[in-house]
């Protein structure tokens, strides 16, 4: 018995800013989609009479031959479609989406879904001018009003400031007009400019030309992202589906978008979605003095034809990669037509009836290759309409560098979490001055995670790290991404250690979001980390500090850091566990302690003496109600940090003479002046030390700070 579920999968919380790049996916006819479902290939076709065109029925499996490469391949489900057939279906309540207007969204499983055309209209807000966004709904509200059969399913998805499902699939006329009339507005029009108003066409007044490549790239992405995360929630309905995508034209920067482009293909394709785009300018006339929202144009452009050929091109960039999408997902392209009525008939014909043939391919290679697919029939006089190929799954060994890239950025996007290998965070701060704090960022892999590689007499291996800080307003304010290169003796017994990597932040005050990915190269295993990191204002406390750093080694660095002191960098151990016979060394700072009063008849000290402060701390292990051990009072009377205002403490603990064990640890801090105190505590773990004694942590050297942006 399959659980009912609502059909449109939510995305909404997905990010849209988040694509690379890769190499383009060759055009193919026209035809239909196809998905790859685990080991099993889906590919749907339509029959029709050579002479009259009209559809076949009632055929079998055993009148179908398909071929991969050339290959014969046995078939392993064998399925008719056709509206028809279709039941009607109830209406229901749809779980999730409380407060968006969602009434009669259908609630049904995959057999009650046979034999129905489900279609998305998605309209790209960003592109669209109100002209063209009007025309966009009156075009839709009549093709409900007066095409939408029994068997259609429509659902509703819109692009302005974030992706939304503003209805899920239904066949009520009314909630669908009223929805989509609410898109006739100003919201969210006019973001991305339009393909009359490239700024290489003409120069202004002053002969400056604005670069906006990168702008264009990135709102290329995010259009492209949106439509892959459409395909990704329709993924496990096995019916084939359909998706106009209104738009005002997409344009492209060379390779910079391909990424975007084959991941939104690939992902539609294994959706089985076919996307049928429409450019809602409708037919335009291009002047060869371009209009009014471009400059007046100088030399001899307007009169060679170059201008016109220039606003030709450009018309036509923006329209190729909507065509790109339809051309290679099954669907296809509506271009310069102010009557948008027969990209709607289209969409109804090819999802009439259709016959829905499953194999497993005999090619068990992932590779990432197009395969081509052949069908035949054992009937002559009949036409077939079906997608010529696709594209194998891709393991990692086989994926290129801007598909290894893009799956980086999908998991540091993704919600859910990467748990093939395990990753280890923690973050500090230490107060660069009232409105700045420097906070190093930990990571930590366990060594037996990583596959290295032989190679001569040193183990190597390589790991890829991205990450980003978010604000409490969900932007990124700061970003990391490394390779890191691991070079170790063969001696070192690496899978017993931890590789560590350490970066840093600079940022304000604030509560902070930092995530991490780690993914070794080797099997492109990944993992990550979520933890949240408040920089606080010290102004209302008493006794200022900052966060308490633990180590076990200090090793030599000439950087200009608060983690480094007389030239010896301190390696946090965020794992707080350590070995009989180890050093435990602490790190923190007190700012802004109190000065001692002088007395009256007192001198005053000479000028640039340090301010006398009296500040006093010590730490006590404790195991139970015993204290095992405390280090002797440590008292500080001066500024040793006077540029920032505050005291570092450093405190040296030998361990060899500690039980192992679990302790508590309490750091007693004491400002004598200011009769204000603080007594932090954590844990820790103190194991038996190893037979020969061996550094606990590669530490590779690469770490760099982030400004915020």
């Amino acid at each position: 018995m399959l659980r009912r579920l609502p059909l449109f999968a939510l995305f909404l919380a997905l990010p849209l800013m988040h694509a690379q790049n890769a190499t383009p996916v060759p055009q193919q006819d026209n035809g239909y989609t196809l998905s790859v479902n685990a080991d099993l290939v889906l590919t749907n076709v339509v029959v029709r009479d050579a002479k009259t065109g009209e559809l076949v029925k009632g055929l079998d499996s055993s009148a179908f031959t398909i071929f991969e490469n050339g290959r014969p391949q046995k078939i392993n489900s064998f399925d008719f479609q056709s509206i028809e057939m279709a039941v009607p279906l109830k209406e229901g309540m749809v779980s999730g989406l409380a407060g968006t207007n969602q009434k009669a969204a259908i609630v049904a499983n995959s057999e009650e879904l046979r034999n129905h055309r489900l279609i998305v209209f998605f309209f790209d807000l960003t592109s669209m001018q109100p002209e063209d966004l009007e025309r966009a709904v009156v075009a839709a509200q009549e093709f409900v009003d007066k095409k939408l059969q029994p068997a259609d399913l429509i659902a509703l998805v819109s692009l302005s400031e974030s992706l939304k499902v503003d209805q899920d699939f239904t066949a009520d006329k009314t909630t669908l007009k009223r929805v989509i009339a609410a898109y006739n507005g100003s919201e969210g029009q006019g973001f991305a400019p339009g393909a009359t108003a490239s700024s290489n066409q003409v120069e202004d007044a002053s002969g400056y030309t604005p670069d906006e490549s990168e702008y264009n790239d990135i709102n290329t992405d995010r259009e492209l992202y949106a439509l892959r995360a459409i395909a990704r929630s329709l993924e496990r309905i096995e019916e084939k589906k359909s998706l106009l995508y209104f738009s005002g034209g997409i344009s492209r920067d060379g390779i910079e978008n391909q990424a975007s482009l084959r991941g939104a293909i690939n992902s539609s394709v294994r959706a089985n979605l076919s996307i049928y785009s429409v450019d809602v300018r409708g037919l335009q006339a291009v002047s060869p003095l371009g209009d009014a929202s471009t400059g007046s144009l100088r030399g001899t452009g307007a009169f060679n034809g170059g201008a016109l050929a220039n606003n030709m091109n450009s018309n036509f960039a923006s329209q190729e990669v909507m065509s790109t999408l339809s051309t290679d997902t099954g669907g296809k392209a509506f271009f310069d037509s102010n009557d948008f009525s027969p990209a709607f008939a289209q969409v109804q014909k090819d999802n009439s009836a259709y016959y829905a043939i499953g194999f497993r391919s005999t090619n068990s290679a992932r590779d990432g290759k197009f395969r081509k697919l052949t069908i035949k029939l054992n009937k002559p006089g009949l036409k077939l309409e079906y997608r010529p190929g696709y594209y194998a799954p891709a393991d990692f060994t086989h994926s290129g560098h801007e598909d290894r890239e893009r799956q980086l950025q999908d998991q540091l996007a993704s919600d859910l979490p990467a748990t093939d290998i395990p990753v280890y965070l923690d973050a500090f701060y230490f107060r660069l001055s009232e409105s700045r704090y420097f906070m190093p960022v930990s990571i930590v892999i366990p060594g037996s995670q990583i596959p290295f590689v032989k190679g001569g007499a040193r183990d190597k291996a390589t790991l890829d790290i991205v990450g980003e800080v978010i604000d409490e307003a969900k932007r990124p304010v700061g970003d990391v991404r490394e390779t890191v290169k691991l070079a170790v003796d063969q001696t070192q017994e690496v899978r017993r250690k931890n590789v560590q990597y350490t970066t840093s932040f600079s940022l304000p005050p604030g509560k902070y979001t930092i995530k991490f990915v780690v993914r070794e190269n080797q099997s492109g295993q990944m993992g990550s980390f979520v933890a949240e990191m408040t920089l606080p204002e010290l102004k209302k406390q008493t006794l200022k500090m900052s966060t308490i750093l633990l180590a076990s080694q200090r090793v030599p660095s000439q950087k200009d850091t608060p983690l480094v002191r007389t030239g010896q960098e301190y390696v946090p151990n965020i794992s707080h566990v350590f070995r009989q016979g180890q050093h435990m060394y602490l790190l923190f700072e007190v700012y802004e302690p109190m000065r001692m009063k002088l007395a009256e008849n007192a001198q005053k000290p000479p000028k640039g003496t340090p301010p006398a402060v009296n500040v006093l701390t010590s730490l006590e292990l404790i195991q139970g109600a015993t204290k095992i051990y405390e280090t002797p009072l440590v008292e500080a009377h001066v500024l040793n940090q006077a540029l920032r205002d505050c005291i570092v403490f450093e405190l040296d603990v030998p361990l060899d003479a500690l039980k192992p064990g679990q302790y508590i640890a309490q750091l007693n801090v004491i400002d004598d002046t200011a009769a204000s105190f603080a007594f932090p505590r954590f844990a820790l773990l103190v194991k038996e030390a190893p037979p020969a004694a061996v550094p606990q942590t590669v530490a590779p050297e690469s770490t760099r700070q982030t400004q915020a942006k």
